[in-house]
């Protein structure tokens, strides 16, 4: 006998023989193990479902709905605040249902405080799963003069020739 006949006669004396009938009802055991309606066709839960059906359910199930707003609210910031309004704001983020918003100017900043009830509602009706309770607008940071983490306090540069 070859090498590959042993190697076949012990892995049917491990496993079993394919073709006998208790390789077939196992098989068949397993097959039905869903219950009986599952073999049938045209059962119930049998249908073919929209890809669109399929992650939205899977969306729901795995808790990602909020995730989904937020990211899509973020992407919509311009259809939200408006076309020249974006173009001198972009949000930044959103830590504990608050959504940042980055100015260019502090005049843009505080023309988006006074547009900040309009935007909420807006927010409110569109992405309701995102969940954003308020809105910061800041405006654009001062420049630091703090060097590393071993400055000094103080005063900061100043003119030391005079």
């Amino acid at each position: 006998m070859t090498e590959s006949q042993n190697v076949y006669l012990r892995l049917k004396a491990a496993f079993g023989d394919p073709t006998s009938r208790a390789a077939k009802w196992r098989a068949r055991k397993t097959r039905d193990r869903g219950g009986d309606d599952a073999s049938v066709p045209y059962g119930v839960g049998r249908d073919p479902h929209g890809l669109g059906d399929i992650m939205s359910s899977l969306s729901t199930e795995l808790g990602w709905t909020s995730s989904l707003a937020k990211s899509d609210l973020l992407l919509a910031w311009s259809e939200i605040a408006g076309p020249e309004t974006a173009e001198h704001s972009r949000p930044i983020g959103i830590t504990d249902a608050v959504l940042t918003v980055q100015c260019d100017s502090t005049a843009w900043a505080t023309q988006l405080r006074h547009m900040r009830v309009l935007i909420m509602t807006t927010i409110a009706q569109r992405y309701p799963e995102a969940g954003i309770e308020s809105i910061r607008f800041e405006a654009p940071h001062a420049p630091s003069w703090k060097r590393g983490s071993r400055s000094i306090p103080g005063r900061g540069p100043r003119d030391t020739y005079g």
